[in-house]
């Protein structure tokens, strides 16, 4: 089965990088006097202050911030370790090391803790303005605008003043004030002549129903004849 794990080559070249310089500055701090574990913790220390420089310069680019801190406190561990890296090459007698070296070396924790926390302490984000917190202030204290309340819909009260009344019913009309109905004369004449054959042939007065049959008029015209008639 082949194997998942992929060296990568920077990766491989940075490792083989660190590792050789922080043997040349285990180096140069054991020739300056600074045996045993300060000799180890001296390129240790080189290493942490150039990694965190370099982070803080990231994070400071990326939020607009100040840069120029950063860099100083990188380019003073670069030089530590370039510096060692050069040392070792054959340039310096490390048996018999200058004083300025051994000053150097024996100075770097204070100058390494004084770079660090200048670094912790340096803002991360840009510095705003003067003129805008007031603005912010203003917009922010600002108070809302009333809300005027809001009025009932006149529309259904118009609606009801507007919408005439229910007209009054009818009254009922009196039988009494009624007008009789109108019959044409001749039609009475017509009425008694059928009347009057009706009797001869059948002994009785003829009755409204009769009437109304033989006249093909409605029954209470044919009341209204047979009033007449009477």
């Amino acid at each position: 089965m082949r194997s998942k794990l992929r060296l990568d080559a920077v990766l491989v070249q940075a490792v083989i990088a660190g590792a050789l310089s922080f043997a040349h500055l285990h180096d140069i701090a054991e020739a300056a006097g600074q045996d045993g574990w300060k000799a180890w913790a001296y390129p240790i220390s080189v290493d942490l202050l150039l990694v965190a420089a370099w982070h803080r310069l990231r994070v400071l680019r990326n939020s607009g911030g100040a840069v120029r801190a950063a860099w100083t406190w990188f380019a003073v561990a670069l030089a530590a370790s370039l510096g060692a890296n050069i040392a070792t090459a054959g340039l310096l007698d490390l048996n018999a090391v200058p004083a300025w070296l051994r000053i150097l070396v024996a100075g770097w924790p204070a100058l390494a803790f004084l770079g660090g926390t200048l670094l912790v302490h340096t803002p991360a984000e840009k510095p705003v303005d003067e003129e805008t917190p007031e603005i912010a202030t203003d917009r922010i204290d600002m108070p809302p605008e009333p809300v005027p309340p809001l009025e009932p819909d006149p529309s259904p009260q118009l609606a009801e003043a507007v919408e005439p009344p229910a007209p009054l019913p009818a009254p009922a009309p009196d039988p009494e004030l009624e007008s009789p109905i109108e019959v044409p004369s001749a039609l009475v004449s017509y009425a008694r002549t059928i009347a009057e054959t009706h009797q001869a042939t059948t002994g009785s007065p003829i009755d409204t129903d009769t009437l109304s049959a033989r006249l093909g008029v409605p029954a209470d015209m044919a009341d209204a004849i047979a009033l007449q008639l009477a």
